[in-house]
């Protein structure tokens, strides 16, 4: 039985926002595709018109109506008494007893721990069926799909291949492009030199040309037509030379491939040093009633990264909230901990940000005795350039720049301790860059819970503390 799906001319409108336009093509039988993009571009929507539960804004998607889809959203809103790992399992399990055709899975791995998330990709990879996901994940990227559409600038492009291959053209097309910008860097100054020159010409010329003028009246000066010549080609060189510029610039920004974040932490390795930042011994929390710890032995020094590991509801995001003093846990035990201003907590929902404060006054907040242009200097090395960004409201920033700012507070602050809860979840690829790029660089201790292997591989982590 034919089972393809085929989109013709599809396009996703919102109120001031086009996502895509215009889009065809056709999804074969056991295709494995994935759908990426920054967040907001319109991917789950996508991922909602394939399996009929959304119309596109204009366009049409045809299958012969014997496919069966199986589609686990990812805000699950059932099952209000689970986890959410316990959750997506089972609305997965629900999706899976219909014996789908076609899977579609948006955000699988989010709330998933590393057991239940390998053991997801395991199953993925046996799979026979067509397998449609949006994910961010690395790691789930790499070894389930083969096929990526990438939503970017109101268009999809697509791309076969593997993950890494899809990384590596880009990259590949950025180095020839950026090459091609410092060629015409090199043309440009050839250019001005050879006018230089050419004036320099035509200027002993014309002072040739009046001495001549002064004998012969009647004749002109050869020398102002030559300038005039040569002034004319270099301005047509220089145009060219913008126009291919503009174009490459244009093309640069079309590959979306984050910009690199250098910050300047107020706080040195040297400054922190390598002496014992955190230790417990013998140490219980919980809350009243329930014990979710038990008889904990763990130690952190300055500059340390310690990743927390764990089944779903072994007590990971419960270990942060009592180093960090929760008034509603309770502990036992000997917990020696810096103070709370040498601590800062970074979280998947961006908890320390006030959404009725600007991106400026948040700043400054953190650190009153900055001035206005200190802060503005610390904010531009985090992309927050024009004075409508920085004066920008919280509640109003999106995903990425929230994750920015949060990022831009440990900056002008440094802890002496940072604790990471899950932070890559619900991100985009770029801002996981971005977070990845300035957490390399934090000078401080880490303690990180997070089911991410491939962003933990990034981050150089070698210690782990497993609950049980």
């Amino acid at each position: 039985m034919h089972k393809s799906i085929i989109l013709n001319n599809v396009s996703l409108y919102f109120p001031n926002k086009i996502c895509f336009e215009n889009f065809s093509a056709q999804i074969q039988a056991g295709s494995r595709i994935a759908l990426i993009g920054n967040n907001g571009s319109g991917k789950s929507s996508l991922l909602k018109m394939i399996s009929g539960a959304l119309p596109p804004s204009e366009g049409e998607i045809l299958n012969n109506g014997n496919i069966i889809f199986g589609y686990v959203p990812q805000l699950i809103r059932e099952y209000e008494n689970l986890s959410g790992g316990q959750k997506f399992n089972k609305a997965l399990s629900a999706a899976l007893s219909l014996r789908p055709d076609v899977l579609l899975l948006d955000e699988p791995t989010n709330h998933l721990d590393l057991k239940n998330r390998k053991s997801l990709i395991k199953m993925l990879e046996r799979y026979n069926g067509t397998l449609i996901i949006v994910s961010h994940d690395a790691e789930l990227l790499r070894s389930s799909v083969d096929t990526f559409w990438h939503i970017d600038n109101g268009k999809i492009t697509v791309f076969s291949g593997r993950f890494d291959d899809y990384k590596n053209e880009i990259f590949q097309k950025r180095q020839n492009l950026e090459k091609d910008l410092a060629g015409l860097k090199k043309e440009k100054k050839e250019n001005h030199k050879a006018l230089m020159k050419e004036q320099e010409r035509a200027k002993k010329s014309k002072e040739r040309g009046k001495k001549f003028v002064e004998q012969k009246k009647w004749l002109p000066a050869v020398g102002d037509l030559k300038q005039s010549s040569a002034e004319k080609a270099s301005g047509r060189n220089k145009g060219n030379i913008n126009e291919k510029r503009g174009s490459i610039n244009e093309q640069l920004s079309a590959l979306r491939i984050p910009e690199i974040l250098k910050p300047k932490f107020s706080l040195t390795a040297k400054d922190i040093g390598s002496k014992t930042i955190l230790s417990l011994s013998n140490a219980s929390a919980g809350y009243a009633g329930k014990t979710v710890l038990h008889e904990l032995t763990l130690s952190v020094s300055g500059g340390e990264r310690l990743a927390i590991t764990g089944d779903n509801g072994s007590g990971k995001s419960t270990l942060l909230k009592a180093i960090l003093n929760y008034p509603e846990i309770i502990k036992e035990g000997f917990w020696d901990m810096p103070y709370a201003d040498d601590i800062a907590y970074l979280d998947q929902y961006y908890g320390t940000l006030d959404d009725n404060k600007t991106v400026i006054e948040t700043l400054s907040e953190v650190s009153p005795q900055k001035t206005h242009a200190e802060l503005r200097d610390i904010l531009n090395g985090f992309l927050f350039r024009k004075n409508e960004e920085v004066n920008k409201r919280v509640e109003v920033l999106s995903g990425g720049e929230k994750a920015r700012l949060s990022l831009a507070k440990i900056a002008v602050k440094t802890p002496k301790l940072l604790l990471i809860d899950e932070i890559t979840n619900n991100i985009d690829l770029e801002t996981k860059e971005h977070v990845t790029q300035v957490l390399k660089e934090y000078p401080g201790a880490m303690v990180i819970v997070s089911h991410d292997s491939a962003f933990l591989k990034d981050l150089e982590i070698e210690c782990f503390y497993e609950l049980q």
